[in-house]
């Protein structure tokens, strides 16, 4: 069974909903991010998902823009998170998941990319900006590989269009609290615990729900109507607002565990 069933298992028979964290990788290199992980898993992220950096990501806002370049700059490739995934897969069995745009994934090779992917302990792979309709430029290489495609809805997706995604999606449903780019909010939409609960209803994978979530109070209260959340960005500027790196991955770990503990 994939990593990220069991997980979900996990969780359900905890009685808890899961904690979904994106890292930015390579920013500031993959060496932090290496150790990032590493604290964060140790400290109740349930899943980690690995931005991959790429020169124009329209979905995010200016905190993971500024990361992506940052990681650029440094010199993070996607070959190169692969790696770091097979270090960590030496002592972390939390599930991983690949988020990208398709230029990226596109230049690497999809079928290489699925085996390598899969080789180095990846479990699943979402990716930002290909259609639905247009998945089948994706989904066989990775069912041959047995990675799940993360599927993406948005308050705009009409419900039609909601249930065939949802009728093929694998892992988890990664469901777009608001309209816009990624970025922390100090609020969220009054009607998003409907809009939830209607995805959920008709959901044969667990339902996660990100974009905006800044705090355990949010957290908790996204959570009541999902079976977990996604945190980004706020995670991403904990790590560069800090002093010192050391200080950054430290205060990453602290906050992580309150969310963890909030869920």
């Amino acid at each position: 069974m994939n990593r990220i069933d069991t997980t979900f298992d996990a969780c359900r028979a905890d009685g808890r909903k899961a904690l979904v964290m994106f890292v930015s990788a390579g920013d500031p290199n993959l060496a932090v991010t290496e150790t990032l992980i590493r604290e964060i898993c140790a400290n109740g992220a349930d899943v980690v998902e690995l931005g991959v950096p790429f020169s124009d990501p329209m979905a995010d806002g200016p905190t993971i823009q500024a990361a992506s370049q940052r990681a650029l700059a440094a010199g993070a490739t996607l070959s190169g998170i692969l790696d770091m995934v097979r270090r960590l897969r030496e002592t972390i069995d939390t599930p991983f998941v690949l988020f990208s745009y398709y230029n990226v994934l596109f230049s690497y090779g999809m079928a290489k990319l699925a085996r390598d992917a899969a080789e180095a302990g990846v479990d699943g792979m979402l990716v930002v900006d290909v259609p639905f309709e247009e998945m089948g430029e994706i989904r066989p290489d990775l069912e041959r590989n047995q990675l799940h495609l993360i599927s993406l809805l948005a308050p705009t997706t009409p419900p039609e269009r909601a249930k065939r995604i949802l009728a093929q999606a694998e892992g988890f449903v990664y469901y777009i609290t608001v309209t816009g780019v990624t970025g922390a909010r100090s609020e969220l939409p009054e009607n998003l615990a409907e809009e939830l609960a209607q995805i959920v209803a008709v959901s044969t994978v667990p339902v996660v729900a990100g974009f905006g979530i800044s705090s355990p109070e949010m957290a908790q209260s996204v959570a009541a109507h999902a079976d977990g959340v996604v945190v980004g960005s706020a995670l991403v500027k904990r790590l560069n607002a800090a002093e010192t790196i050391e200080a950054g991955i430290a205060d990453c770990a602290q906050f992580v565990a309150s969310l963890a503990e909030s869920l």
